[in-house]
């Protein structure tokens, strides 16, 4: 059990950010619920984080936008304090176009959110903690694609292999001022940004049997280690991405 902290989740009305400020929420934390558009989700999530233990806050925010992130950690900040904690789970997912097929606006959507994003909240949190030496964390929701790329995912896998750059930047940055920085990179998890797996057994079958632990992640799975990342256990790990697939990644040289 950690003392209460203030903890802000982006994406957190669904997937592994709901599931994130969830796992804040039942050891007590103070949570912000960060959501982008759907806010009977959002709503949802903070129902979750009360009837957990936690206290909890919806809070519309979109991470492309430098003034809306401003704008929500200002709020989160003036309902919980200083904030201590920030999980980065906002993001979209690969098109499946490839660079020959790509429109200059997808390629630009998505970076803007899952690369520009991720720095527009990692500034911001930064910032957010002035001159404070009390010890935080920053924690982004990455992927195996920021090392494994896939045709078809130019888009999403340079976004998330940028994201792996900034997060060790900002880990030798931001040391001295205790705040840790790391990355949790997951494999097949079942979110709606999974949602015909989710939906489909037979296709869901299909891609778990390309996993050696054959089966898909659960989004609470992530989330846990997202809270372990942020605990005093681990206060001595930063600039580390930690990867949660069931082994799918340790594959790449199967059929060649």
């Amino acid at each position: 059990m950690t003392s209460k902290r203030s903890v802000v989740v982006t994406g957190a009305e669904s997937g592994i950010g709901a599931a994130c400020a969830l796992a804040f929420g039942e050891i007590g934390d103070d949570v912000a619920i960060l959501y982008f558009k759907d806010a009977d989700a959002a709503a949802r999530s903070v129902d979750a984080v009360a009837r957990a233990g936690g206290r909890a806050r919806a809070i519309q925010c979109d991470v492309q936008d430098e003034a809306s992130v401003d704008r929500a950690f200002t709020e989160a900040e003036a309902a919980f304090g200083q904030v201590s904690v920030a999980v980065n789970s906002a993001g979209l997912n690969m098109s499946g176009v490839k660079v020959r097929d790509m429109s200059a606006a997808q390629w630009h959507r998505l970076i803007a959110t899952d690369l520009t994003g991720a720095f527009n909240v990692s500034r911001r949190f930064v910032r957010g903690r002035g001159a404070s030496k009390d010890p935080a964390s920053l924690i982004h929701i990455s992927s195996i694609h920021a090392q494994v790329v896939r045709a078809g995912g130019a888009d999403y896998c340079a976004a998330k292999g940028g994201l792996a750059n900034l997060v060790e930047t900002l880990a030798i940055e931001e040391a001295a001022n205790n705040v840790r920085v790391n990355a949790i990179r997951p494999g097949m998890i079942l979110t709606p940004m999974n949602e015909h797996a989710v939906e489909d057994l037979d296709y869901r079958h299909k891609l778990e049997a390309n996993i050696p632990m054959r089966r898909a992640g659960r989004p609470e799975e992530i989330a846990v280690v997202a809270r372990w990342l942020a605990s005093a256990e681990a206060s001595y790990v930063t600039g580390a991405a930690i990867t949660v697939d069931g082994g799918l990644s340790l594959l790449l040289g199967v059929g060649a």
